[in-house]
């Protein structure tokens, strides 16, 4: 066959029609999974890879129009029509071709038209506040790895300056750090912070100077908004985090509400001081007891080389908290946190930081609701971008009765740190108490995804089905439980709840033999479910005794409803300081 022979094949066998109508059909499919595809957030790499398929498709689609005709009488071979059997008269393909060009062409011009929208408004087709921002935690580049505490500290250090930034929303530490050490785009990072922008970098520090390179990024796009180099003297850090704080909300056209005054309290002059406050809030951030032994070695330090740093005593006092309740020291451990948190006051009266931890001692630790509260409220107004305030008021407004306050700085505090685990599990306690069962159970779900090993990761799961009275529910999340001294709480409720008697006996057997000092509050809503009043109350005096925090939740929780008639229950209330029925 010569090549005049062959082309008149091609001509024949319609292989010239099916490749353009595959080109315009396939260009179409391409310029719709483009504009529509990432609507739904689908991967990038699954839309290249249909591109790809559809490349490597017209080979195919060429050979088998060479090798197959459409017949009046169906699909049939080329090789056994007769010759001279001419092209198809069918004038379908033209069709195909006509709409696939409509619809690339159209498909085209309103990718433009939305690329620019987008462009233009950044947050335009979400809920997404364009004046918004989450801090990543900056690279450390020094070579050493130990130095890792000072570019945390740094980053940490930055999310508080930006909080001063009047109208900005600023996403928490819990949820920025979530994105330590991990390459994901910045689009998606936005997306699941819930932020228009996003500030990352690099910190080198050699000897007493440190370089900071910040650049200021458009989550929507991943492009460089603002790219700036520090380089100072670490006793020029504080000065430092200002001028990046207001280097974003001049870009973001937003006022910045730090005063001088502000920044003073809760600075210090001293190099070394900070160094180990830094230190030390590494240690801190670590949440077990060996570290926060280790941190307090480090505050007391800092405390040493400054004596006037307020930071310091505010962030020792909540070690001191934390200590005393998780180790059961609280007789010794308490009175040092009150006196750390009242230093801190002293020191800083602005500092958001130093009334919230005073307050939640006075709330948490002596259950003092009348002091502790105005304090926790200080702070939130000194701080309204701080989740940490959001998050510790709704807890006392919960315990008090006030659920539906709760629940609103609940939700905040969430919005403004949705991957902290500490957050969406406060939420998850006030929705539960609320009633909201089924937000209770996503909320619980959630703290689950976020950090499955985290203790009591399911107890809301199992709490929710223990109200529906699903047993089959209530046992499977509780196998979910990592906490093994809360799984067997969840297993005592669980097959209660089945009616599995013996087994709820052997779990709340084992519970009380092996966790009574822990979870003493745990143990007397088992009693309660199981309507074993004299007991329930029996444990509940003794979390009474032991100062357990559990027992803050005795006005609302609903695991306690059956105690309410008892007049033992307004009597706890009583003592406890806590509103009874008739005062609520």
């Amino acid at each position: 066959m010569n090549f005049q022979n062959f082309f008149a094949e091609l001509k024949r066998r319609n292989v010239y029609k099916v490749a353009v109508a595959y080109f315009v059909a396939g260009w179409a499919l391409s310029q719709g999974i483009a504009q529509v595809f990432p609507v739904f957030d689908v991967p990038n790499w699954i839309i290249r890879l249909i591109v790809l398929l559809v490349i490597l498709g017209l080979p195919i689609a060429l050979m088998l129009a060479w090798m197959f005709e459409i017949t009046p009488e169906g699909l049939k071979r080329t090789e056994h029509l007769a010759p001279d059997y001419g092209p198809s008269k069918s004038r379908a393909w033209i069709y195909i071709v006509i709409v696939g060009a409509l619809v690339s062409i159209g498909l085209f011009f309103l990718g433009r038209y939305t690329a620019g929208n987008a462009t233009a408004r950044p947050d335009a087709s979400s809920a997404i506040p364009e004046k918004s921002i989450a801090v990543l935690p900056l690279l450390n580049e020094s070579g050493n790895p130990a130095d890792e505490y000072f570019s945390d500290g740094l980053s940490e250090e930055l999310i508080v300056a930006l909080t001063q930034i009047h109208g900005l929303k600023v996403i928490g530490r819990s949820s920025s750090f979530r994105f330590k050490n991990k390459k994901e785009e910045p689009r998606s990072i936005g997306q699941k912070l819930g932020v228009s922008t996003l500030l990352e970098g690099t910190v080198r520090k050699q000897g007493e100077r440190v370089r900071i390179v910040a650049e200021l990024v458009n989550a929507h796009d991943g492009i460089a908004l603002w790219t700036r180099t520090f380089e100072r003297d670490l006793k020029d850090i504080f000065a430092v985090q200002q001028e990046i704080a207001g280097a974003v909300a001049g870009s973001l056209q937003v006022t910045l509400l730090g005063t001088d005054n502000q920044l003073a309290q809760t600075a210090t002059a001293n190099v070394e001081a900070h160094n180990a406050y830094l230190q030390g809030h590494f240690l801190f951030r670590r949440s077990n007891i060996e570290d926060f032994r280790k941190a307090i070695t480090y505050f007391d330090r800092a405390i040493e080389l400054d004596p006037n740093y307020a930071a310091v005593y505010a962030e020792r006092a909540d070690v001191w908290t934390l200590l005393g309740d998780q180790t059961g020291q609280r007789t010794t451990l308490y009175p040092k946190a009150r006196s750390d948190a009242e230093k801190a006051v002293a020191l800083a009266p602005a500092l958001a930081e130093a009334h919230a931890a005073l307050g939640w001692v006075q709330c948490f630790t002596e259950w003092n609701f009348a002091e502790g509260l105005p304090q926790l409220e200080k702070a939130k107004m000194l701080a309204p971008a701080n989740p940490t305030a959001n998050d510790l008021l709704a807890r006392i407004l919960v315990y008090l009765g006030r659920v539906d306050e709760a629940e609103r700085q609940a939700r905040q505090a969430v919005e403004l740190d949705p991957l902290s685990v500490a957050t969406q599990f406060n939420l998850g306690r006030v929705l539960f108490i609320a009633g909201k069962l089924d937000e209770a159970d996503a909320c619980g779900r959630k703290v689950a995804e976020i950090q499955p090993t985290a203790s009591s990761s399911h107890r809301w799961q199992v709490l929710v089905a223990v109200q529906r009275n699903d047993g089959e529910a209530a046992l499977r999340e509780a196998e979910l439980e990592p906490d093994m001294a809360f799984r067997r709480f969840e297993h005592a409720l669980a097959h209660y709840i089945r009616g599995e008697r013996e087994a709820a006996d052997g779990a709340l057997a084992e519970l009380i033999a092996k966790d009574k000092d822990r979870l003493a509050y745990q143990i007397a809503q088992a009693y309660a479910l199981r309507g074993e009043k004299d007991k329930a109350f029996e444990w509940l005096q003794i979390c009474f005794d032991n100062h357990d925090g559990g027992t803050l939740s005795l006005l609302v929780d609903p695991m306690l409803r059956g105690l309410r008639d008892d007049p033992r229950y307004h009597a706890l209330l009583a003592k406890l300081g806590l509103p009874t029925a008739n005062e609520r």
